[in-house]
């Protein structure tokens, strides 16, 4: 590090520059230094023992120390490796901690920057004092530097761009970071639970409670009549779903209390932003899936006015953004998971039904028939300014069954009947649950996740508008169908049952680190793009690998297009 001490401070990073006071010995070599030119003495270049900078926004941690020549008078720099621990430099107390990658003991990782704010503040009241610049022996210029330096900014209380999620994470649920990305906290520790619980816990709720109503329409079906399905089975898996969202309730609700700021970044994700819909359509399945032979026939208005206002106000935020455009729009952030904010309004309409508010469902049905058709035409046409779906997103085109199969459900219940509105929703969610079917390499090879239990439900919504066309149709055809999809479906949760409870209470592996809430805004020491030149010659690289797989007549005229291609690009760069 220089000595000049105009330079000790250089923007957003925070330099601490400690000097030793030279001794006797030193002022009295500086008395009997070399003469210049004007025959005056010049004190010797004054030795510096410590110096030490710390880049709070990089997490490079940088020493220097007068070594007496082992290191040939320079200073010594080490940047941390790409481990996880590169970004969490400081522990609680704000003391530098040893650096890995050395051998050193491993550094705990600062995990109270995702804490809420005013826990946040508590604990800092905790902490001594800062040292008060007055009682250190600093130069004055150095002083008044210090007070007008500019507050620093905090990179994790901003929104993270939708398409550096895609830029950064990988996965089925957008979970898994890459491996040239750096993140925020470290990879190699257990973090805290109610950091590791991710939003899509809720897909256990909706699959849960899907399933519950799945059995009690088998039970209540004059068209299933044959299978003879007891009620009881409807009861367990209602009790189970009760239990089960209680729990993923409250659990989320502490987490929202201590570590709010994760829950900003899941707010920020264009995966999970639509599971915050997860909670009130499991809730309103729960509701819909009540054992009959228990409670009364229509539930109370009230408990429809509460499930369902705050999910529509989630949809005038969601929607008001697919709207007025800008960096979250609609065409950049669509996913199949999209359908999540679109299903919640068909199932709104159906406990609207149930309640006596016939006006309210058909509201919400329109509501969500406006917006499926903008979504569904979205993901059909994948424009160019969308961000291009990785592969191992397939399997959430499972929720594409999902929202015409609750339209069929919501029209009969207003209006009484399995009419041809019906009938053409229910027509469309079968031809896409076989468009499916037959694409069953888009379902394997991927890791188990909780989140899979969201896929559940548009197998089980698709199977109760099954059984609702049986009804309809009384026939062989419409009762193995229904009964071969409820098979199907029931199968599916089954098995992600069995597999939770393994990885909960054997491998202990159902709640990993959640790395996609801690990517950083933009990427550390990442590769820059191409630019000028670079892009030319990148895209020459590939004109010449599509030309060789090319007819011969065909890669004449190629060739003379690219390059008066190129030509044009230049000039318009000059």
């Amino acid at each position: 590090m220089a000595a000049d001490p105009s330079s000790s401070w250089t923007g957003p990073q925070h330099a601490d520059d400690f000097r030793a006071a030279p001794p006797e010995d030193a002022r009295q070599t500086a008395m009997s230094g070399p003469l210049n030119v004007r025959g005056e003495r010049r004190p010797p270049p004054m030795q510096r023992a410590f110096s030490r900078q710390v880049s709070l926004g990089s997490g490079v941690t940088v020493l220097g120390m007068d070594r007496g020549g082992r290191n040939g008078g320079g200073r010594g720099q080490r940047a941390l490796p790409r481990s996880g621990r590169s970004l969490g430099v400081l522990n609680h107390s704000g003391a530098l901690g040893p650096a890995g990658g050395d051998g050193a003991a491993a550094r705990r990782g600062d995990f109270s920057m995702f804490r809420t704010k005013s826990t946040l503040s508590k604990q800092n009241s905790l902490l001594p004092t800062r040292i008060r610049e007055s009682d250190l022996d600093l130069p004055t210029h150095v002083e008044d530097q210090s007070v007008s330096r500019p507050p620093a900014e905090d990179p994790l209380n901003k929104s993270v761009p939708a398409g550096r999620y895609f830029a950064a994470l990988r996965g089925p649920e957008l979970d898994e970071v890459r491996d040239y990305e750096d993140i925020l906290l470290p990879k190699d520790e257990v973090w805290p639970f109610l950091l590791r619980f991710p939003i899509g816990c809720f897909g256990m709720c909706l699959g849960l409670g899907s399933q519950s109503i799945l059995w009690g329409a088998l039970a209540a079906s004059p068209a299933m009549r044959f299978l003879h399905v007891t009620p009881m089975i409807n009861v367990a898996l209602w009790l189970l779903a009760v239990a089960v969202l209680v729990a993923t309730s409250v659990t989320y609700a502490l987490k929202c209390v201590f570590y709010f700021e994760a829950i900003r970044r899941e707010y920020y994700h264009p995966v999970r932003v639509n599971f915050f819909f997860a909670p009130w359509i499991a809730a309103m399945f729960v509701t819909i899936g009540l054992p009959r032979a228990y409670v009364p026939e229509r539930p109370h208005p009230a408990v429809w006015c509460a499930f369902v206002l705050p999910l529509f106000a989630l949809e005038l935020k969601i929607y008001g953004q697919w709207l007025s455009g800008g960096k979250r729009r609609l065409c950049k952030v669509a996913n199949p998971s999209s359908h999540l904010s679109v299903v919640g309004n068909f199932v709104g309409a159906i406990l609207a039904a149930r309640v006596g508010w016939a006006e309210a469902g058909k509201f919400l049905w329109a509501i969500g028939v406006a917006h499926y058709i903008v979504v569904f035409v979205t993901l059909y046409q994948r424009l160019p300014t969308n961000e291009a779906l990785p592969k191992e997103l397939h399997p959430v085109y499972s929720m594409f069954i999902a929202t015409p199969s609750a339209a069929s459900l919501a029209w009969a219940a207003i209006y009484g009947s399995f009419d041809a509105v019906a009938r053409t929703f229910f027509f469309m969610a079968i031809f896409l649950y076989l468009s499916l079917v037959v694409r069953i390499n888009f379902f394997r090879g991927f890791r188990f996740s909780l989140a899979w239990w969201s896929y559940t439900f548009p197998m089980t919504t698709a199977s109760l508008a099954t059984v609702k066309y049986a009804e309809a149709e009384p026939c062989f055809a419409s009762r193995a169908l229904a009964l071969s999809l409820s098979l199907m479906s029931t199968t599916m949760v089954s098995l992600l049952l069995v597999s939770t409870l393994l990885h909960a209470f054997i491998w202990r592996s159902l709640f990993p680190n959640d790395l996609a809430i801690a990517i950083t805004k933009d990427r550390q020491n990442g590769a820059v793009k191409p630019s000028g030149k670079g892009k030319r010659t990148s895209k020459r690289v590939h004109d010449i690998k599509r030309w060789a797989k090319q007819a011969p007549l065909s890669l004449v005229s190629s060739i003379t297009k690219s390059n008066s291609a190129d030509k044009e690009e230049e000039e318009k760069t000059e």
